[in-house]
């Protein structure tokens, strides 16, 4: 018992020593941080303003309140990207060899990368708020089903930091990761982020409902008090559920594929 609970504390110090480098690095390196923090603001002022005259929203109401749930449910997709251009980079400048030469538990790199990048995705969520605040966007239920509406929001951005890590480690090349940019956005606007599904023809509705971010986006919605796409399907009426079930499933699947794949680095 007594070696189990040696090798996890280890397993969390060096965890903890791979999550500082992250942060250091993005201190040295401000630039594209601050990018990736307000790109999705651009995305807020774009849609909201050049776009959001022509939007209608399902059962009425301001389309701002429509549309912020779903602008901060894509900033915890796009996150994906950042995750698996950092994972190649180490591994294209060989830090991912150096740290297996190194005495570390295995687990140790992809679970510090992933706490780095929910830190960073926290402050990406912050920035977001503040920013839907500003454009006069206003949850309208209490703080508690706001804190869980946010909470979902980021068990959504650590399904995907899985996700990238396990896509970095698998394709090793950052020139790679341009083919998940591409396929990330389609992902990202087949959904219900940015208008009803019941607009779209039906099968492309049915993948947009399915989509594991329409989940987190319908149940952010409900739990803001802002106004949602409603829909009669078994997937709209258990939003909050699914916002549950998705990122666990995507977390039980890539987080022990992530750690496989590290470990096979270079066999």
């Amino acid at each position: 018992m007594s070696g189990a609970i040696d090798r996890a504390r280890w397993a969390l110090l060096d965890s903890r020593t791979i999550a500082v480098r992250a942060l250091l690095h993005w201190s040295q390196k401000p630039a594209p941080l601050v990018v990736g923090l307000l790109f999705p603001v651009l995305l807020l002022l774009m849609f909201g303003y050049l776009f959001g005259g022509g939007m209608v929203v399902p059962g009425g109401g301001d389309y701002i309140d429509f549309l912020v749930p779903g602008v901060l449910a894509m900033t915890m997709v796009f996150g994906l990207e950042a995750t698996a251009i950092a994972v190649t980079t180490d591994a294209a400048k060989g830090v991912t060899e150096r740290f297996r030469s190194l005495p570390m538990a295995p687990s140790a790199v992809v679970v510090g990368r992933s706490a780095a990048d929910m830190l960073n995705s926290l402050a990406g969520l912050a920035v977001m708020l503040v920013a839907g605040l500003l454009v006069g966007w206003r949850w309208h239920e209490g703080a508690g089903d706001a804190l869980a509406a946010v909470a979902l929001l980021l068990l959504l951005r650590l399904a995907f930091v899985w996700v990238g890590i396990y896509l970095g480690l698998l394709l090793k090349d950052p020139q790679a990761v341009v083919a998940v940019q591409i396929l990330v956005w389609p992902f990202g606007f087949l959904s219900n982020a940015y208008v009803s599904p019941e607009t779209m023809p039906g099968w492309l509705g049915f993948l947009a409902e399915w989509n594991p971010l329409s989940s987190t986006v319908a149940a952010a919605r409900e739990l803001f008090g802002n106004p949602g796409w409603g829909g009669d399907s078994w997937i709209a009426q258990h939003a909050i559920e699914m916002a549950i079930v998705w990122p666990l499933l995507l977390i039980a699947v890539f987080l022990p594929l992530s750690v496989r794949a590290y470990r096979r680095l270079g066999s």
